[in-house]
Parts: C-alpha cells; sequence; structure tokens
C-alpha cells in the first residue's frame, strides 16, 4: 500500500517540477513511509511513497520499469503468483517477487484488458514511453482512491485531495452538489466528483488515457456487476460455492511478507474473516483489534468478540476506548486525514481502531467492508422485498413479511404502518425517485435557492427492486464514502487494509443468488449464516441484531469534548440556509436529539470550511 503522485506538464521547468513532485509526495507521506522515488522523463513527473507489504526489497521500490513502460502504483494484485506463473509460459522473466512487476508484465502480455485478470485493490499510473500515454487504471469497486486535474496538456494526479493541492490546477472553489448530497444523504463520493470542482475522482472499474503530446484525456469503464441473472443451483449447491470462494478470498488476502492481523468488532463480517482465518490456519497467533464504548445507551461488543476468542484461543485481542480528551485531541487530526466532512461519528472510532494498529506495528489489516451492500444486511432492504411481493400481486405474503420484521424490531402498530408505506412507495419508485425523495425530505433541506435540486442520477439495472437497490449501495450510495473512510483511516497510520469480501468473483457470486438466499424473513446475510455454520460461533451465526460501527459521537460528543464544534457560524458556506440551521442546531442544544445527525454533518462541513479550504 502506498502513495502515487505525479503529473504531465511541458509549461514547468524540470527545477519547479522536481520542486513540486516532491511536496506532493510530502503531502502524504503516511501513505508510504518505507521508501521514496520519484522518476523524470520530461514533460512526464512520477512520484511514490511506499510501503512494503510484498518483497520488502529496494528492488521493488517504485517507481518501477519494465521494458519501455514505468508504474507508480497503490493496492494489491492478491492473484500475482499465479500471473506471475502464467505469464512465465509466454516468455516473461522476472527480477522480483513483487506483485507491480507482474502488473507491468501483464500490460505488456494483455494491454489495458490486463485489469480484468487482476483480484485485488489498485490505482495505478503506468507510463508508456513508447505510445507517449499515460494509463491509468482504478479497481472495481473504488477500494484504492485515485483524483486527479486536467486542463489541455497539463495532468495532474495523485492519492488523496491534498496531493493535488500544490498543483497549479487546484482551486477551493466548493463543489456545492457534492456538500449536499453528503448532507442530505451522507454520501461523501458520488462517481467522479469531489468537495472540490475541478478535482475529479477517476470511477470504480474505470480506465483513464492521458495523451502527453496532445493533451486528450479519455475515461471509459473496463467492467460492471450483472444484475438479474440468478444461478439454477440448488441451495446447497450455492451454500457451498459461497464457502469455497470466501475461503479462497481470505485465503489470497492473507498473501503478505509482513504480519497480518484483523479487526474484530462483534459483528458477523469481521468474526466470519477472523474465524475463516483460524480454520485455514488454526494454530496461528493472531492479533484482533477492537473499539468499544461504555456508559447508557453506548455500544460495547465486546461478549460477542469474546465469542469468537473462546473458540479460536490463537487469536489475541486487543482493546481500546477513547476518552474525551483524545476525542477532542485528536478531531482535527482524523478530519485532516479524511480530506472530507464527515457525514457521521463513525469514522472517529475507526480512525482509533486504526491507531492502534498501528502502534502495534501491523502493517496489514483485513475488516469487513463490502457484505452489507450485497448481501441485504441493511433494514431499508425490507421495504424492497415487500414491494417486490406487491409487484407480484402477492399481497399476503408483502403483509406477512413487514409483520415479521415488526416482530423483529418489536415495531408498535403504527410503525408498522409507516414500515408498509415506505414499501408501497417503493412499487411505484425507482431507486432515483427514491433517493430523490429522501434528498429533500429526511432531513431539512439545507441549501439555498442556488442549489441543483438532484444533483445525482442512478440508473436501472436488470432484475427486481432489492436488486436495484443493492447494486446501488455498492456503487453509488453507501460503499463508496464506508471505502473512503477505510482508506483514509488506514492509510493516516500507515496500513494497508483489505476487505476480503470485496473479492469480485465472491460479489459477483452474490449477485447470482435470488432474494431470500440473502435476506430470508428478516435473518440478513442468510447464504454466509449457513456456508460458515460451524465455523462462527453460534451466538454470532445466531445474532440477528445489527449494530454497525457505533459511536456516541452525533450526541454525546457534540455535547461534551466537541461542542465546540457547534460555536461559530456559517461564514464560510453561502449556500446554507444559514437561519434553518442555526435553528436546527439552537433546538439540538436544548436537548432535542431528532436531527442530531443533520447536526453532526452541518458542525463537520463548517469546520471543514474553515480549516481546510
Amino acid at each position: 500500500m502506498c502513495g502515487i503522485a505525479g503529473f504531465a506538464d511541458e509549461t514547468i521547468t524540470l527545477e519547479d517540477g522536481l520542486r513540486l513532485l516532491n511536496k506532493m509526495l510530502e503531502a502524504t507521506a503516511h501513505r508510504g513511509p518505507d521508501a521514496r522515488g520519484s522518476f523524470v522523463d520530461f514533460p512526464v513527473f512520477l512520484g511514490h511513497n511506499r510501503l512494503s507489504i510484498i518483497d520488502l526489497s529496494e528492488e521493488a521500490n517504485q517507481p518501477f520499469h519494465y521494458r519501455d513502460v514505468s508504474i507508480v502504483y497503490n493496492g494489491e494484485v492478491y492473484n500475482y503468483v499465479e500471473l506471475r506463473e502464467e505469464l512465465k509460459k509466454y516468455g516473461f522473466e522476472f527480477k522480483t517477487q513483487s506483485d507491480t512487476e507482474v502488473i507491468l508484465a501483464s500490460y505488456h502480455q494483455w494491454g489495458a484488458d490486463c485489469v480484468t485478470k487482476f483480484v485485488g485493490m489498485w490505482s495505478f499510473v503506468i507510463y508508456d514511453h513508447r505510445k507517449k500515454i499515460l494509463f491509468a487504471s482504478r479497481d472495481r469497486f473504488g477500494i484504492k482512491p485515485f483524483y486527479y486535474l486536467h486542463s489541455g496538456k497539463q495532468f495532474f494526479f495523485g492519492s488523496e485531495y491534498k496531493t493535488l493541492k500544490a498543483s497549479p490546477l487546484f482551486s477551493n472553489d466548493i463543489n456545492t452538489c457534492q456538500v449536499m448530497r453528503g448532507l442530505q444523504l451522507g454520501w461523501i463520493s458520488y462517481h467522479d466528483e469531489t468537495y472540490f470542482s475541478k478535482l475529479k475522482a477517476l470511477p470504480a472499474a474505470h480506465h483513464l488515457t492521458f495523451e502527453i503530446e496532445t493533451g486528450n484525456l479519455s475515461v471509459t469503464p473496463y467492467w460492471d456487476m450483472e444484475t438479474g441473472r440468478y444461478s439454477h443451483l440448488s441451495f446447497e449447491e450455492k451454500r457451498e460455492k459461497f464457502l469455497e470462494l470466501f475461503t479462497e478470498s481470505v485465503s489470497i488476502h492473507l498473501r503478505s511478507d509482513v504480519q497480518v492481523a484483523s479487526c474484530l468488532s462483534g459483528g458477523l463480517d469481521s468474526s466470519a474473516i477472523v474465524s475463516m482465518v483460524q480454520k485455514l490456519h488454526p494454530d496461528r497467533e493472531y492479533h484482533a483489534f477492537s473499539v468499544y464504548y461504555e456508559g447508557e445507551g453506548d455500544v460495547d461488543e465486546r461478549p460477542f468478540i469474546r465469542e469468537v476468542i473462546n473458540q479460536y484461543p490463537a487469536v489475541i485481542p486487543h482493546y481500546f476506548t477513547p476518552s474525551q480528551n483524545e476525542i477532542e485531541e485528536h478531531f482535527h487530526h482524523a478530519l485532516f486525514y479524511a480530506d472530507v466532512p464527515c457525514t457521521g461519528s463513525s469514522f472517529i472510532s475507526q480512525y482509533f481502531l486504526m491507531k492502534l494498529i498501528g502502534e502495534h506495528k501491523i502493517k496489514v489489516v483485513l475488516d469487513g467492508q463490502g457484505s452489507d451492500e450485497y448481501l441485504a444486511g441493511y433494514m431499508h432492504t425490507h421495504y424492497r422485498i415487500a414491494a417486490d411481493y406487491l409487484r407480484a400481486l402477492k399481497f399476503g405474503k408483502a403483509l406477512s413479511h413487514t409483520a415479521s420484521v415488526g416482530r423483529s424490531l418489536n415495531l408498535t402498530t403504527s410503525q408498522q404502518i409507516i414500515h408498509f408505506s415506505k414499501s408501497i412507495l417503493s412499487v411505484f419508485n425507482d431507486e432515483q425517485s427514491l433517493y430523490g425523495i429522501e434528498f429533500r425530505n429526511y432531513f431539512p433541506f439545507m441549501c439555498n435557492e442556488r442549489c441543483t435540486p438532484s444533483p445525482f442520477l442512478l440508473k436501472y439495472v436488470k432484475g427486481n427492486r432489492v436488486d436495484n437497490f443493492l447494486y446501488h449501495l455498492m456503487f453509488k450510495t453507501s460503499l463508496p464514502s464506508l471505502l473512503h473512510y477505510e482508506d483514509r483511516n488506514s492509510m493516516a497510520f500507515s496500513v494497508e487494509s483489505r476487505v476480503p469480501f470485496l473479492d469480485h468473483r465472491l460479489v459477483e457470486f452474490a449477485f447470482r443468488l435470488r432474494t431470500e438466499e440473502k435476506m430470508n424473513g428478516t435473518v440478513s446475510k442468510y447464504i454466509m449464516r449457513k456456508a460458515l455454520s460451524g465455523i462462527l460461533p453460534k451466538a454470532i451465526e445466531e445474532r440477528k441484531d445489527k449494530k454497525g460501527f457505533v459511536t456516541p459521537g452525533e450526541v454525546k460528543w457534540l455535547r461534551g469534548p466537541l461542542k465546540h464544534l457547534l460555536e461559530t457560524g456559517f461564514e464560510h458556506a453561502g449556500f446554507i440556509d444559514k437561519p434553518k440551521a442555526d435553528k436546527i442546531i439552537a433546538r439540538f442544544r436544548k436537548g432535542d436529539n431528532k436531527h442530531a445527525a443533520l447536526v453532526w454533518r452541518l458542525a463537520t462541513l463548517n469546520y471543514f470550511l474553515k480549516n481546510f479550504c
């Protein structure tokens, strides 16, 4: 895992270019403290901060050169061992044991299509000396970040916002559409947009080609999820296939020349990963890291974590709970590394979790992101399930499902009626319309009249309402933000975070499952529970509550160590309806928690605009 930076700019001098490149690299030194390298073939400048994970030798440092191509690369291609053997049959020779060299050999053999053979996470730029192009690619789910600025024959790229702030093309002009997506929906990224108008993100599963001599830039997709095509295997065959794919994913995610550990929350996902690691390596001493909170209404998952440890005694647990002083002290640093005005307080918990991991000198950690999005882990899935029953004229099943959800969640009669009403809404509205309604109505709308009415587009994909919901969770509405936090928080402490649930082979298989195999009645992630039965501790396999990465931030922290965030106005945000914001914050100060999540978003946005723009 690393930080990349570079540019092509014929208007800059060699001396100024090297100075600028070093400044860009220095901005993200935390991403790669083990080595720094640069390469210049004017007007091309490539830079790299290395976190050494695979092949720790200096020969594997970057920029890396192979025949007539050079690369700066951030990520891991986990199947590099198998690809290396395949490439040897074509006559390729290798001087290192790194996956970096395999990427370049693959590019020579298959061109841009090489990435379709990769299993992993990546963002990279290949400089093709012969073709005079910069070829960039980002992994299928956008696990690793890639940002760029382009104007004419000038092209700058980097791993984080802060990398590009040194560029002469960078501007502090705020992208109001992204601000409003953050405030109203909690999204911190969308397609190629960022919080700054001129700063672009390369979307997940896309290539970028920049022609150095002409300045032409093109961005093209190379992969998309196929939906609405269901497998005809029996459920038992599907269970076995899921177990096979998950086992393979965890196995190759353990490939490393440094120690690997795990995050462990006590929930289904992280527990599944730790349990599988122990099944594969039963005698392996394995470190697991957890954050918890104690107090009225707080979430303490240690009882479930102990279920994993009791079943797998080789697991060594590490716990941490941040104090009030630590939360206040580290908030600025956490937001600095995040690069965005974070839309929920859980990112601070994750920040302290990664800090704990870094303090134990762990370089690689496995985490559980992704399965909620494609295995129906969120309660909002139930609206779409009932809607699909209604669309099929199965009214009894729709009512029965809603009643089951009501019993599971202890909903009152009026709450069940509201739940069913939302299901009816899902019958007559696609995801674009549903999120449009949420954008305008879930929270008080905070933008003044200059804002775009609906600054996003969620396409309709093949399949039922549930398929459409899960597809957009993966690529637009939920996962992109979670992966942003995952990358920034881990790399803030020079830790590589790997996400085994996002092996694309596993995800593609999951999208071929029918709804009832993912959400069976009110039991989420049904196939995973059944596939890992006997591997997962029984108490976790049968666990029905879903806590998420819950923190007390939106209420307790804003009234405690972070109350200073509410003490200043919105003088830097002319696009915010200031009287409405002041009124909502005033009600919160008086004890009204109805819009606590929105108050958090307003407060962190204000802090971001004042301190990082």
